[in-house]
């Protein structure tokens, strides 16, 4: 697999511009988003950012994002089935507020650089490297920001799509190699990272896709807080989102069901062969 041992041991780049680019501008931008996330928006401040879940009223995941905060705007960095939907979601409920969203994935490329030496590409190149999760900094046209799609030490480069390729050079110049998609979610699968898509959908309650840094619990009001604070008080749920190590070298189908004596146990959401430990790694929902 193209970049498998470079995402492992060195540092990859990944073409990740498919990834959905949501802009919010206006006074009212941090409200509208704390009362639509599972995060505390209000308490971002320039340069931070966090993981957040967009629910239903029913509690059940709409979208999740990496939430960039800026000085005059958010951004969004949402996967590409949310895309449209989550525009629309947050479009609804703009009323009256002084809130404007632009959809910039098209005119911004999104080169992420990931592995164990992605900090020393950065630095190779002149880039600034962000040191707080989810924070972010200017880059000339660019902005760097320390979030990644693996489960690997890394970051996003949101630049403008013109600028794509020379980006990409200057990387590759750097020792950083190019990755497939197929060995980018081996290694997410290796690391337990869930993608929306994949392994969380509205199928789920936000506590059930088991990631406790897109929950924050002494926030205000906020759309499906009545069900989260409800299980969170009373701990109903019966299946967790977990990663497993399977003693096989097939992976089985999403949808797979997994028995422990003759009774329900798990159901798989994704599955891949990892070389490194010769087995399948897994993510699934595991009955509690």
């Amino acid at each position: 697999m193209t970049g498998y041992d470079a995402l492992r041991n060195r540092a990859a780049w990944l073409d990740l511009s498919a990834r959905g680019k949501i802009k919010l501008t206006g006074e009212d931008r941090a409200r509208l988003l704390h009362a639509m996330t599972t995060n505390h928006i209000q308490q971002l401040t320039p340069g931070s950012g966090c993981y957040a879940f967009f629910l239903n009223d029913k509690g059940r995941v709409l979208a999740d994002a990496n939430v960039l905060c800026r000085p005059d705007y958010f951004l969004l960095d949402v996967e590409p089935e949310t895309r449209d939907s989550l525009y629309q979601h947050l479009d609804r409920f703009i009323i009256a507020d002084d809130v404007t969203l632009e959809d910039v994935t098209d005119a911004t490329a999104t080169i992420a650089v990931e592995g164990p030496e992605a900090a020393s590409v950065l630095e190779r190149v002149g880039a600034p490297v962000p040191e707080a999760e989810y924070s972010s900094v200017d880059w000339d046209n660019a902005l760097v920001a320390r979030v990644n799609s693996t489960g690997s030490a890394g970051f996003f480069i949101f630049a403008p799509a013109s600028e794509k390729l020379a980006l990409i050079s200057r990387l590759e110049a750097a020792g950083a190699e190019f990755a497939r998609a197929e060995a980018a979610r081996v290694v997410r699968l290796e690391h337990g990272k869930p993608r929306y898509g994949e392994d969380i959908s509205d199928r789920f309650l936000a506590q059930e896709a088991n990631q406790p840094q897109a929950l924050n619990f002494s926030k205000g009001c906020y759309l499906g807080q009545e069900i989260v604070e409800r299980v969170r008080s009373r701990g109903q749920i019966h299946r967790v989102l977990m990663p497993l190590i399977l003693d096989t070298k097939e992976p089985p189908v999403p949808g797979t069901k997994l028995q422990v004596d003759a009774a329900p146990a798990a159901e798989i959401t994704s599955a891949a062969y990892s070389p490194a430990m010769d087995k399948v790694v897994a993510l699934a929902y595991v009955r509690k």
